[in-house]
């Protein structure tokens, strides 16, 4: 063979082996790109269609909030004034008691009725609707019993007041500024002294004239004494009326040197006699959760149709 002649085909030319490789790289990515096309172009679900998704997150959250967090409650009686007056909506701190906080001296606490304080005071019956708005925190329940009083002394402490004199607590007379004006501490009902148990509280109201307290339940099984296990958690602020908002801290007379170890409290709200509780509160808050849980969502679904 001369120098320079050819095998058989030139370098250039394209074996038909190259060529179907080649249109099946093209039809490849012809299709992805079809695909691709296709999920940006495909419609995103409207707000409609989320808003199911929407309200059962939010009430799934409510129901967390105001299992474990916090709930708001109606005061419905003149026994708290005027620290609490009839038709506040007090915001009460649930989560505390669940890590073992208990009540301490001064807090204004909300606790189920402990030995029938309530009888004689009749209750709607509830229909099934309404029992399941109030399971999902929307509604107050009709069933409920409970009570706000302000914790005067707790297990371990000697509480006494005689006529024409102040609350005592272990030794310390009470400078008592939250008592309705016009009352005295105890004329209508003295008491004591007495030593408070292990695991209870003694709890009076801050209108001592119209308040049926641990004072007048002491005949009862539990002598006045509200059970710790009782305490739904502690009232620390006045929501509704907007006029009202104000927190509700202890009082400094509870500071006193002597009187005792005063726990730091980061609990919310407890009722009044007859209290109800409301759900808004915890819906309101289940809502707000449930907004971004549902953009972070929509977000996700974008994202993957767009092919990032």
């Amino acid at each position: 063979m001369a120098v320079g002649a050819r095998s058989g085909r030139d370098e250039g030319e394209e074996r038909p082996d190259d060529a179907v490789e080649r249109d099946a790289v093209e039809r490849d990515a012809k299709d992805g790109d079809a695909k691709a096309d296709g999920a940006v172009k495909r419609p995103h679900r409207s707000f409609w269609k989320e808003l199911p998704l929407l309200v059962g997150i939010a009430l799934l959250l409510a129901l967390l909030i105001k299992t474990f967090l916090v709930q708001a409650f109606s005061i419905p009686s003149d026994s708290m004034q005027n620290t609490l007056q009839r038709g506040d909506r007090v915001l009460v701190d649930k989560l505390t008691p669940w890590f073992g906080s208990e009540p301490d001296r001064g807090e204004v606490v909300v606790f189920h009725d402990p030995a029938n304080w309530l009888s004689g005071e009749a209750a709607p019956e509830p229909n099934i609707a309404q029992k399941v708005l109030f399971w999902i925190g929307l509604m107050p329940s009709a069933e409920e019993k409970d009570l706000i009083k302000r914790t005067i002394a707790i297990g371990g402490d000697t509480v006494e007041c005689k006529k024409g004199g102040p609350v005592v607590v272990n030794g310390k007379e009470l400078d008592e500024p939250y008592i309705f004006p016009g009352n005295t501490p105890c004329d209508d009902f003295p008491f004591g002294p007495l030593t408070v148990p292990k695991g209870k509280i003694w709890v009076m109201g801050d209108h001592r004239q119209n308040s049926q307290d641990s004072r007048w339940h002491q005949q009862d099984e539990t002598h006045g004494f509200v059970p710790v296990d009782e305490v739904v958690g502690r009232a620390v602020v006045v929501a509704w009326p907007v006029t009202r908002w104000s927190t509700l801290p202890v009082p400094e007379t509870f500071d006193q040197p002597g009187i005792g170890t005063q726990a730091a409290a980061t609990a919310l709200g407890l009722g009044a006699s007859g209290l109800a509780p409301v759900g808004l509160g915890p819906a309101a808050l289940g809502f707000a959760g449930a907004v971004p849980v549902v953009l972070w969502r929509r977000r996700r679904l974008t994202a993957g149709r767009t092919g990032r």
